[in-house]
């Protein structure tokens, strides 16, 4: 019971930055945890790259809002950064791109969210 009401409390007091960054941080140990999945396994591979994709694409979204604050040029980036998943995710997929630069740029990320020079 006790545990369940400290993790409410948490989640009412986060900001939406510290849940991008937990969010960032799920799905890079995702990404992370699929270096030792079998290839064969392709619905554990797809998952996992469709889900980093999804909150992506979710991202671009929020930046291409008129009533995004953070300044333009940061915004652009960002969506830059959204295509660039998509295109290297099918790559991943068909075993032309590396994980790893996925995982790179969510740690950037995560960098940059946490104000931090190294993401965990």
């Amino acid at each position: 019971m006790s545990l369940r009401a400290y993790q409410q409390a948490a989640h009412r007091s986060e900001t939406p930055r510290d849940a991008e960054y937990r969010l960032f941080a799920q799905v890079t140990r995702a990404l992370m945890d699929l270096k030792s999945l079998p290839r064969e396994n392709l619905g554990g591979w797809i998952d996992v790259l469709h889900w980093n994709r999804r909150m992506w694409a979710a991202l671009a979204d929020d930046c291409s809002s008129p009533t995004n604050t953070l300044p333009a040029g940061v915004r652009a980036q960002i969506i830059s950064l959204s295509l660039f998943v998509h295109r290297h995710s099918s790559h991943v997929m068909r075993k032309e791109g590396d994980l790893d630069t996925l995982i790179d740029i969510n740690r950037m990320m995560m960098q940059g969210l946490s104000g931090r020079s190294e993401a965990a």
